[in-house]
């Protein structure tokens, strides 16, 4: 029985079609509901002008369609721009909007909290509290570019949380923000950040999806990486590195391996080394971050540690940048905002 838990932002064309079927409405109605929620970006059923007051009413009724909160906001010198975006249930996420010379990117959270327990990570220091809907992935990036007044180019999930254990609403979330008739986001806009839950890396892998893969690597040994990284416990690092060989394989995208330095823990020759090997197993970047002081650990490291790191790499064949540092005036790293409000 229809009732007012219809999540319809979530809804693919295919379910709305379906949907006003089922209540007697014709499937062409479909198509417009899902430009208004998409395309349009309204925030009310009232502006739907080209639907009967009926289905109107009908919606308003029958399904949710909340806008979130912006519970704080805060802007950079160098213009990068973070939310701190509240649900109804009393939850809130950060999103981070950053301009690059291609187009200003989006850094959209997973969950509230997270899991992982990495320890260089603000996000996982609470633990997680719950997953985010596809829908509310969506108002990270509708309600963003609503505060930047810009289109956003990019989505990289990578915020709070972990997006593959959350693969279902990432894969629908994935699928309407590309969708043409909606958002219209290239397929290779869109990055997904793991750090390494292999089943779900093959999972991924077989629906042959042309986003990006990110793996969080940081180490590129294994018990290292487990002294960071607890995920690295239940799967190590030789079967994650074999899922992402078969999702580089199965979509014929390289793998990005995200490598946050921490000075004096993985930044040694010996480290250099057998990330050369490891990036020479598949078509491969590595992305080289100083690492965030806002863990729970106390790591350190400066962007000129992160810079000798990816030039020795370089020097090695392998094709190494260092993120650029966008935002440090505002605490940019997913999770400090969240942390900062629970404490007041």
């Amino acid at each position: 029985m229809i009732n007012n838990t219809i999540d319809i932002l979530s809804y693919t064309k295919k379910e709305l079609k379906a949907l006003f079927q089922e209540i007697g409405e014709p499937a062409y109605r479909a198509n417009q509901l899902f430009s208004w929620l998409h395309l349009k970006r309204v925030t009310t059923y009232d502006e739907m002008s080209n639907l009967p007051e009926k289905m109107r009413r009908w919606l308003r009724e029958n399904a949710i369609f909340e806008r979130p909160a912006v519970l704080r906001k805060q802007i950079s010198k160098d213009g990068t721009e973070k939310y701190l975006l509240g649900f109804s249930d009393g939850n809130a996420v950060e999103t981070v909007a950053m301009e690059y010379e291609h187009g200003v990117s989006l850094c959209i959270s997973t969950q509230v909290g997270c899991r992982m327990g990495c320890a260089f990570c603000a996000s996982t220091v609470n633990g997680l509290v719950r997953s985010l809907t596809a829908s509310e992935m969506l108002m990270e990036v509708y309600e963003s570019e609503r505060q930047k007044g810009k289109k956003i180019d990019s989505v990289v999930l990578m915020g709070i949380g972990e997006p593959l254990d959350n693969l279902d609403a990432v894969v629908r979330f994935y699928e309407q923000i590309t969708d043409e008739q909606g958002y219209g986001m290239k397929n290779r806009s869109v990055t997904v950040s793991t750090c390494g839950i292999a089943p779900k890396i093959y999972e991924l892998a077989d629906m042959h999806k042309q986003l990006t893969l990110s793996l969080s690597l940081h180490s590129a040994f294994s018990d290292k990486r487990s002294r960071i990284m607890p995920v690295n416990l239940k799967y190590p690092l030789p079967e994650v590195l074999e899922a992402c060989k078969y999702y580089v394989n199965e979509t014929g995208r390289r793998i990005t391996f995200e490598y946050t330095v921490i000075h004096g823990t993985n930044d040694m020759d010996e480290d250099v080394n057998e990330l050369v090997r490891i990036a020479g197993m598949m078509q491969s970047h590595v992305n080289v971050i100083p690492v965030n002081s806002a863990g729970r650990g106390n790591f350190s490291a400066t962007r000129k540690d992160a810079e000798v790191f990816a030039s020795k790499l370089n020097a090695r064949g392998v094709n190494a940048t260092v993120r650029r540092t966008l935002g440090e005036d505002i605490s940019a790293a997913c999770g400090q905002l969240r942390r900062e409000t629970q404490q007041l």
